[in-house]
C-alpha cells in the first residue's frame, strides 16, 4: 500500500466515524441523519458508485465501497467536493 492510500483510508475513516457519531446526538437518534443515510446508500447502490474505486483503491470485501459511498455522501455535496479537494491535492 503507497502512502496516498493509507492517507486517503484515514481520511475517509475519519469521516465516517464522524458522519456515523451523528446518529446519536445530544441524548436522542437523529431521524434526519438516518434518512439521509438511507437515501444516499439506495443512490450509491442504485448507481454502482465506490468512492474507493474511482480513486483507484479496490476494497477485497464486495459493495462495502458502495456502503462507505452512501454514508460519505449523506454529508452533503459540500462536504464531497472538500472531501474530493483534500484528496487530489495528496
Amino acid at each position: 500500500m503507497d502512502v496516498l492510500a493509507l492517507i486517503v483510508i484515514a481520511l475517509t475513516g475519519e469521516a465516517i466515524w464522524e458522519t456515523l457519531k451523528m446518529i446519536w446526538e445530544e441524548g436522542k437518534v437523529s431521524i434526519d441523519r438516518i434518512g439521509a443515510i438511507i437515501v444516499c446508500l439506495l443512490l450509491a447502490f442504485g448507481a454502482r458508485v465506490d468512492i474507493f474505486e474511482l480513486i483507484g483503491i479496490p476494497l477485497v470485501i464486495p459493495y462495502l465501497g458502495m456502503v462507505f459511498t452512501g454514508i460519505l455522501t449523506s454529508r452533503g455535496a459540500n462536504f464531497i467536493h472538500d472531501l474530493y479537494a483534500k484528496l487530489k491535492t495528496k
